[in-house]
């Protein structure tokens, strides 16, 4: 296995959430060994971002983590794209915040809209930045991009003169996967269309039925009824040696269908063998 010593489960905050620290505790009174932390302020004023958590919360946070083995993730908020200026300030003091709470990744979305060389050329500083930190930092596919997008940005980092782009992997989405116009209704064809070489570091589960991206809770979609296709990403994942965190993206009610999924899925890894969850489960 590698350095992340075995696969961990977790869930993440939700705009929804009666509180900012809601799912994060959710996640502690249920033995979850992962949380990820997504600032997402709506234009309604509902959720957060990352200036609502005091200095005191996030000693909390940090502290609440270390104490339950949690490990602990940023994701940046989703429309923070690296190519604009005013966008790399919002990234800057969530780089803070992640470093604030002791986080191991922060995850950015891929825009290609311009270009991966200069999506490349935006996020170098970033890299150096976050590797400063001792922070990772994962690229997620969105429902516009596709695995070639992700075959030419990895191709262009390992070319890259940088040796901290060792520290930068991809965080596979399978739902926004499931909605990539190349492989809509089949996120298993866009795993397979991924270079093998690209480390996959970080996996956001939630599922939809191809149309928009509803974010239904893993085994509450297409795969409450046929579970192979989770299968199936679970002995993808396996085969490149995947050992990073597994990030329910949701806040349903009830929260209890979160340790369903997160139950159902450490049975179907267990049964696929040879392969290692961490070792608090």
């Amino acid at each position: 296995m590698n350095r992340r010593a075995g696969i961990r489960i977790g869930n993440q905050s939700a705009f929804s959430a009666s509180t900012v620290t809601q799912p994060f505790e959710y996640a502690v009174a249920n033995g979850f060994d992962a949380f990820e932390w997504f600032p997402d302020k709506k234009e309604s004023r509902e959720g957060w971002e990352e200036s609502d958590l005091d200095a005191e919360t996030r000693h909390y946070v940090k502290d609440t983590a270390l104490k339950h083995d949690i490990r602990l993730s940023v994701h940046a908020p989703w429309q923070a794209n690296p190519l604009r200026q005013e966008d790399r300030r919002v990234l800057l003091k969530n780089i803070e915040f992640a470093n604030d709470i002791s986080a191991s990744l922060f995850n950015i979305h891929l825009y290609a809209d311009e270009g991966i060389t200069s999506y490349v050329q935006a996020i170098t500083p970033l890299i150096e930045d976050l590797a400063q930190l001792g922070i990772e930092l994962s690229i997620e596919n969105t429902p516009v991009t596709g695995p070639e997008d992700f075959n030419e940005l990895f191709a262009q980092l390992e070319n890259l003169v940088l040796t901290d782009a060792t520290r930068v992997g991809m965080c596979l989405d399978i739902g926004h996967a499931n909605l990539c116009e190349a492989t809509r209704n089949d996120y298993i064809r866009f795993i397979d269309l991924l270079d093998p070489g690209i480390p996959v570091i970080h996996v956001h589960m939630h599922e939809n039925y191809g149309d928009y991206d509803s974010h239904l809770p893993l085994f509450t979609g297409p795969a409450g009824k046929d579970a192979s296709g989770i299968m199936a990403v679970i002995g993808r994942m396996r085969k490149r040696r995947f050992s990073g965190c597994i990030i329910l993206e949701q806040w349903p009610q009830p929260p209890s269908l979160l340790i369903e999924a997160r139950n159902r899925l450490r049975e179907m890894i267990v049964q696929m063998g040879s392969w290692e969850l961490h070792s608090g489960f």
